[in-house]
């Protein structure tokens, strides 16, 4: 360690807080195409459905697809970002999701589509993973709740606006899902321009070997205090280990980790809620709405997640992140079995309870989730023990999505909320006596201290 660095006192820190969210900000783009893909299939999906005649289940392979690229591209960003880094990584995920965009709106049939569609989540599961855990490595403790609450930021953001697309297009006849797909190439260029400013992360360059360019990046994002006590505690949790095994992450330190990891990330699908995002018009086809207003529903729908999603950044560093994924579990568990009511009643005031239901999970489940999974990790193994929880995020909402139209068609709609109801009083039991706040400590702290 230079001699020249102060010891460090944590209250003497500060921090270069515009450079922080300017990178924050620029790395969360890859949220945005994560928004893109996560919503056009709903403006897209009836124009499909028209197309190619598409039954229940092809609606859920069409929609489920997107999963298992997104599930292929965790694997390849945990091993590119252990191997190369952070940013290559982001890098050539804006790539696959601009040439995915493309080719999904040229495709010639529903096969070229799909596979269009698995490319897109190849992309879209690559930003997952690296996108979150970028701003984590790259944040201070007292800013990280927030900065990686941003990544869910431009999520939403990409949902909102790609609502308020599909809602233009609807009247250019029956292609117009092709503009609907294809102007995601646009939102890949400017995440590919901002990724191209961004330092590498200096937790990955400290166990590539690099310290001198890790303390350039340091000293841009705090202090000389914040800088010694960073290379200082880096230093201390990766104990020169680079290259890492599947073997550790399975052992009995890292693989209890990895299952709170696990949990979090399968029961933020469990949950339910994305059968609303992806199936809006479905569900609200079943009380009668029409195609225009379907449409209309999901731009509410994309606002309300939109309010929430910025209560949830000012919270989270606040208030803490196990109390609000138990606000989450809790009311929407009481939220789903109101709305199943009203299903099987033909409410039409429906309306109202699903909004509610959108708002509670994008205050809590929806940032809360990611912000966890980018903190429990330890140094040495973040890429790939993130990678297998975000892989099994993505195979819980491909399931979600597949089954979803099933069992509307074959129990109703009221019956898949009355068992994501369970579900989510399942997931509060999880988080009371599973997860722990990790609220205001340090990246090497958490690992330290075992808090979790």
């Amino acid at each position: 360690m230079n001699s020249n660095y102060p010891s460090g006192n944590l209250d003497n820190q500060t921090f270069h807080v515009p450079y922080v969210i300017a990178i924050s900000f620029a790395a969360a783009l890859g949220g945005y195409l994560f928004g893109f893909d996560f919503a056009v299939i709903t403006g897209g999906l009836p124009f499909l459905t028209d197309q190619f005649g598409l039954n229940a289940a092809g609606e859920g392979r069409t929609v489920a697809s997107l999963a298992l690229g997104c599930m292929f591209g965790c694997g390849v960003a945990g091993f590119l970002s252990d191997k190369f880094g952070r940013r290559p990584g982001l890098l050539f995920a804006a790539v696959v999701f601009a040439i995915s965009s493309i080719l999904m709106g040229l495709s010639p049939g529903l096969p070229a589509f799909t596979g269009a569609r698995f490319l897109a989540g190849v992309g879209v599961g690559m930003a997952s993973i690296l996108s979150p855990m970028y701003i984590a490595e790259v944040t201070p403790p007292k800013l990280r709740g927030r900065m990686v609450a941003v990544y869910q930021l431009t999520i939403v953001l990409g949902i909102v606006v790609t609502h308020f697309i599909n809602y233009s297009l609807q009247d250019l006849g029956p292609h117009a899902w092709r503009w609907m797909f294809g102007l995601g190439a646009i939102p890949s260029s400017f995440f590919f321009a901002g990724v191209l400013f961004l330092p590498e992360s200096p937790r990955w360059l400290m166990k590539a070997g690099h310290e001198n360019r890790a303390v350039v990046v340091l000293k841009k994002i705090g202090n000389e205090s914040f800088v010694y006590n960073t290379i200082t505690d880096i230093r201390n949790s990766i104990h020169g280990e680079f290259k890492v095994s599947f073997r550790e992450i399975f052992g009995k330190q890292v693989f209890p980790l990895v299952l709170v990891g696990i949990g979090l990330a399968v029961f933020q699908q469990f949950c339910g809620i994305n059968v609303v995002f992806n199936y809006t018009g479905k569900i609200f086809e079943s009380i009668g709405a029409s195609r225009s207003e379907q449409l209309l529903q999901a731009v509410y729908i994309g606002l309300v997640n939109l309010v929430f999603t910025l209560v949830a950044m000012m919270l989270v560093d606040k208030v803490g992140r196990k109390p609000l994924m138990i606000f989450g579990a809790g009311g929407l568990a009481i939220l789903y079995l109101i709305i199943a009511r009203m299903l099987r009643s033909g409410s039409p005031y429906l309306s109202p309870l699903i909004l509610a239901a959108i708002g509670t999970y994008a205050a809590s489940l929806a940032p809360v989730t990611w912000v966890l999974i980018s903190e429990i990790f330890p140094n040495r193994v973040r890429g790939r023990a993130t990678s297998i929880a975000v892989i099994s995020l993505w195979l819980a909402y491909g399931i979600v999505v597949f089954t979803f139209p099933v069992i509307s068609e074959r129990y109703g709609d009221a019956s898949a909320f009355l068992g994501y109801s369970v579900v989510c009083f399942a997931g509060l039991l999880f988080v009371l006596f599973k997860v722990k706040e990790t609220k205001g400590r340090t990246l090497e702290d958490i690992e330290n201290e075992n808090i979790i």
